[in-house]
């Protein structure tokens, strides 16, 4: 007979009959005793708290009253949380408080401070409301995928699954929990905006993580048991081998959310020291079909680009880090110039986004397939249009660059930090100036800032402050005030949804193509682009500060001056 069935034998709260019996059932059925206790009705909840807090001399807790949201994270171990029913409450110094809604489970007790070095400071609780707090903190591994059902899932998976190799091990690629929980974290990251979904192992956990609006927030921590089935479902769906753990690799999947709209992903993995990190890139063709008024370029900017990209021979070049949107900015071009009398050739590593009409290459350095050979194909297929992933050599520049002299239009991404610094770049690559300067019409930077969310308020912020990050005399004429992020429900608190374009565009003037071909340096080409009017990345975003569309501290982040 367990500890509480006594003491409540011995208060008279349970007969001795009762308590045999109760005793007997959870042994039987291999069950904790209070929850036997509770299932037969002889007492409930909260009158159980209250006795254990009075007969054994511990304070008594309504979690009603208590922040959730500040309990300590990962404090006891998650196996140890679900098995024993516990979870810690605070730490102090080398105390830790512990709910606990049956004080005789000493086992419990003796676990946690041995795991913690800890001395355990036990507070009863409600025991339903234990069990449904644990079951929201964290599940076992059984427990917490088996629960997940696929009925709301309506997406099917349009890749031909790869024939298991015969070495692959034991590892269940189809076990259908874990085939559930993938389906829920694809559908939750879509249904979030995210960009990329990291799958991390580590030692002692196992993380996932979405890129929201350019910020990773971890979204789970699933068992660490399920790592290889959930890496191995991951690979096969996106056509790679699920026997090589050595080596990184890369393949994409579909993702058919209904008959008129599907997502495709970039899969990419990597071996660490406790088994594969994947990263997962969400890839939205409708992206590309939102129309260049969604981008976020401001009216002047937005009629330079057109005329550039509408003009018939020449490169247009588009400049940014990994991830500032260069991808998204390029395809709206396309698709803008996507007509019936245009031939559209891309090649790219890999290719992103799916634009029908568009006749696009997957780079393949293996296979011999490599930018220089797609571009030299390119120019016997009849092109009009050619876009180049990205100029990475002299051979792709010097390709690119002739073809955009003998009148085709040339669009292609650099890795540089702002526009002037691009033709300085293709410089150090090996680029003649005189080339550059014959075929490059227009070159745009570009940066993602985090778009404030509905909840924003006015906040006033000292002149000198405005005036240091880059604002001039006349903007301060109180007929505006910049916006602070607030926090709701529809921006999950950050106080930031979706995310908006910060650009600079410089078309080539015949004062810039004097200074390239006098070997100019990027910081004579910026001084002469301000003069033409061109607006810097930091002028840009100011600009969007001023507009209401975000924060200072973002503009400041994204941007350098």
């Amino acid at each position: 007979m367990s500890g509480l069935a006594r003491a409540l034998l011995q208060a008279g709260r349970l007969s001795a009959q009762q308590a045999d019996t109760l005793s007997r059932q959870a042994a039987a059925e291999k069950n904790p005793f209070i929850d036997v206790l509770l299932q037969s009705g002889h007492i409930e909840s909260r009158a159980l708290a209250a006795f254990c807090s009075e007969t054994f001399g511990y304070p008594i807790l309504d979690f009603s009253a208590f922040n959730i949201n500040s309990l300590p994270d990962k404090l006891i171990d998650s196996k140890l949380m679900v098995s024993q029913r516990v979870i810690a409450l605070s730490k102090r110094g080398n105390k830790v408080s512990v709910a606990i809604s049956d004080p005789t489970n000493t086992q419990a007790l003796d676990q946690i401070k041995f795991q913690t070095e800890l001395t355990v400071e036990p507070i009863i609780v409600d025991h339903k409301v234990l069990v449904q707090l644990i079951e929201k903190q964290g599940q076992s591994a059984e427990q917490s995928l088996s629960d997940l059902t696929g009925d709301d899932l309506d997406i099917d998976f349009a890749t031909t699954e790869m024939a298991v190799p015969d070495d692959a091990g034991t590892v269940d690629i189809d076990d259908a929990p874990v085939v559930r929980f993938l389906q829920k974290i694809l559908i939750d990251a879509i249904n979030l905006g995210a960009s990329d979904l990291h799958f991390e192992p580590f030692e002692k956990f196992y993380r996932i993580r979405f890129r929201v609006d350019g910020v990773l927030r971890e979204v789970a921590q699933p068992p660490l048991a399920i790592k290889e089935k959930l890496a191995s479902r991951i690979k096969v769906i996106s056509k790679l081998d699920i026997s090589e753990k050595r080596v990184p690799q890369d393949g994409r999947m579909k993702l058919v959310m209904s008959k008129t709209r599907s997502i495709d992903f970039r899969v990419s993995t990597l071996p660490t020291l406790f088994g594969e990190k994947i990263v997962m890139r969400i890839l939205d063709a409708t992206q590309a079909q939102m129309g260049i008024e969604s981008l976020g370029y401001d009216a002047d900017q937005k009629e330079t680009l057109m005329n550039a990209i509408q003009r018939p021979y020449g490169m247009v070049l588009v400049t940014g880090p990994t991830g500032s949107g260069k991808t998204v900015s390029l395809y709206t071009c396309l698709n803008i110039l996507n007509q019936p009398g245009i031939n559209i050739a891309t090649a790219e590593d890999p290719v992103e986004i799916n634009l029908p009409g568009v006749n696009q290459v997957n780079v393949n350095d293996r296979a011999g397939l490599t930018f220089p050979v797609a571009l030299k194909a390119f120019l016997r297929q009849d092109p009009d249009i050619i876009m180049v992933g990205e100029i990475r050599d002299l051979e792709t520049a010097d390709i690119a660059i002739k073809a955009a002299q003998t009148g085709h239009m040339v669009f292609s991404t650099l890795h540089t930090n702002d526009a002037p610094a691009t033709l300085t770049r293709l410089m150090n690559m090996g680029v003649a100036p005189f080339n550059i300067a014959s075929s490059v019409i227009l070159i745009t930077a570009q940066r993602l800032a985090r778009r404030l969310c509905t909840c924003k308020q006015t906040t006033v912020i000292p002149d000198e402050a405005l005036l240091e990050a880059g604002f001039k005399e006349e903007d301060l004429d109180g007929t505006w005030l910049p916006y602070k992020p607030v926090g709701c429900e529809r921006c999950s608190g950050s106080g930031y949804k979706g995310r908006v374009g910060i650009y600079q565009i410089m078309p080539i003037s015949e004062n810039i193509e004097r200074i390239i071909l006098a070997h100019g340096t990027a910081l004579e080409i910026e001084a002469q682009a301000s003069l033409d009017g061109v607006r810097t990345l930091r002028q840009s975003g100011l600009m969007k500060v001023k507009q209401g569309l975000t924060s200072l501290e973002e503009v400041l982040g994204c941007t350098n001056e």
